[in-house]
């Protein structure tokens, strides 16, 4: 079955020596508290964690700005948690093949994975189409044309970074601070990046926490 989607390919730079230096031990308990992180974000912006890879994780979605969204703030939030353990992602969309349900085969995929495997710590390079769906509180650079391996034509990338303004806000569930020309408002002077989130804080259902 061939459908449209957005992919991300995330991974941990230096983790290779990480664990020769601190041990299995150690390891472990990073590599708990990156997909603690992802799977957290992922369920929160509608994104899918299709599968992991070690010190890494394949990402889907049916939405450009979501995925964009979940690795520019897992960016922020692993260079809190982890500062010695950039993370570096690709990101590519397009119409692919849903392969037995729950694999996907297709050019969006080989090229996130490829630009997932040219980035450098704290880079996150998208392909421009995805890159264009960011929302406006997250930066869009382009790194211009771009030979990619495997790639006969080169590829128009972007990096995506988190943008900074004088007058910002702070999203108090995702902990991101973003522009607040960016933000969308919620009940009693909360600003958040999701206009969907800033909905759900205005009109929550009774008796029931608002959605995140």
């Amino acid at each position: 079955m061939r459908v449209d989607r957005a992919f991300a390919f995330v991974d941990l730079c230096g983790f290779t020596a990480f664990t020769d230096r601190h041990g299995d031990e150690r390891t472990v308990l990073v590599l708990a508290q990156l997909r603690s992180a992802l799977r957290e974000s992922a369920a929160r912006r509608g994104v899918r964690v299709v599968k992991w890879l070690g010190d890494g994780a394949m990402l889907s979605s049916t939405m450009g700005d979501a995925i964009c969204a979940l690795v520019v703030e897992l960016d922020h939030r692993m260079s809190d948690a982890l500062p010695s353990l950039p993370v570096r992602v690709g990101l590519a969309s397009g119409p692919v093949i849903m392969f037995e349900g729950d694999d996907y085969i297709g050019r969006s995929v080989n090229l996130a994975a490829r630009l997932c495997d040219q980035a450098q710590a704290h880079e996150l390079l998208a392909a421009a189409p995805l890159a264009r769906q960011a929302s406006p509180w997250i930066n869009v650079e382009s790194a211009g044309s771009t030979a990619v391996p495997g790639f006969h034509d080169a590829v128009d990338v972007c990096r995506l970074t988190l943008a900074t303004d004088h007058d910002s806000v702070r999203d108090p569930i995702c902990g991101l601070t973003i522009p607040a020309r960016a933000a969308y408002e919620g009940r009693a002077g909360t600003w958040f990046c999701s206009e969907a989130r800033a909905g759900s804080w205005l009109d929550p259902r009774p008796d029931e926490p608002a959605a995140l």
